[in-house]
């Protein structure tokens, strides 16, 4: 978290302040196929899903990428990369972004919608002159076919819809949360543990037990964590019952054992 607030700090207030209103905007009216999320402390890194355009080897996918903005944005343009891997002429295989409007024809004046936009057109028309994945640009030129049966290929295997931002709209710590109360969620309903994934949301109110059951011997604890979850002891359920009967057991040892001496001393005393 620091990191990102030291990136937000390198971007001038006045300029976070233009991004706030820009994300704000994209996310009550977004383009055409295209949904943004950031994280709220770092506007230096806009993510967005790109849905692959009708009629073109993309149609179906999701695509994943990310504008990086440098501390001198918007005087520099955002360099662009897709972090979803896709055959295509302008985008490298790490997924850089080869687009005249982030290059030479950048203007400070451009938005983030503007930038967006343009990356999607590239979807719908490559420019294979200027390619970085140079095997995606010549099979572009030579045989259309081949090159639309690759991307399809690679859309087919790779761009499937995501379900929500891992790391943008929401932060990667949240996200880890969500993925564990789902799990939970999960497991729950089927009565089946997960790992030690089951006692966590009711290890808060009883934490010393909770870290007992889950510490040293984790392999033994499945059998009997399912039953004691489900009253909501977590491990504890059996305790009171052996405690006691251990404790009777103690006592009539003690009783046992006070009885021997009583008795050996009779002996002794009719001796004297």
């Amino acid at each position: 978290m620091e990191m990102h607030q030291a990136t937000n700090e390198n971007l001038p207030p006045n300029v976070i302040k233009q991004l706030a209103k820009e994300l704000k905007s994209l996310d009550e009216s977004p383009p055409e196929g295209i949904k943004v999320g950031v994280n709220d402390d770092d506007f230096s890194t806009i993510f967005a899903d790109i849905e692959g355009p009708a009629g073109t080897p993309y149609e179906n996918g999701v695509f994943r990428m990310k504008l990086l903005l440098s501390h001198d944005f918007p005087h520099s343009p955002p360099k662009g990369y897709f972090l979803t891997k896709i055959f295509h002429p302008n985008i490298a295989t790490n997924g850089e972004i080869c687009v005249n409007t982030l290059k030479k024809d950048w203007n400070p004046s451009l938005g983030l919608r503007h930038v967006l936009i343009v990356v999607r057109c590239l979807l719908i028309e490559p420019f294979p002159e200027s390619a970085l994945n140079e095997q995606a640009g010549k099979m572009l030129l030579e045989n259309y076919e081949e090159y639309a049966r690759h991307a399809r290929i690679y859309t087919g295997i790779h761009a499937k819809p995501k379900p929500k931002f891992k790391s943008g709209a929401i932060s990667e710590s949240t996200t880890a949360l969500n993925v564990d109360q789902t799990i939970t969620n999960m497991d729950q309903k089927n009565n089946t543990p997960s790992g030690g994934a089951i006692p966590l949301p009711l290890a808060q109110p009883l934490a010393p037990s909770a870290t007992a059951t889950r510490g040293g011997n984790n392999q033994d604890q499945p059998a009997t964590a399912v039953p004691t979850v489900e009253i909501g002891i977590s491990g504890s359920a059996t305790t009171p019952a052996s405690a006691t009967t251990q404790k009777k057991e103690v006592g009539l040892a003690k009783v046992q054992a006070d009885r021997k001496k009583i008795d050996a001393r009779k002996k002794s005393l009719k001796r004297l």
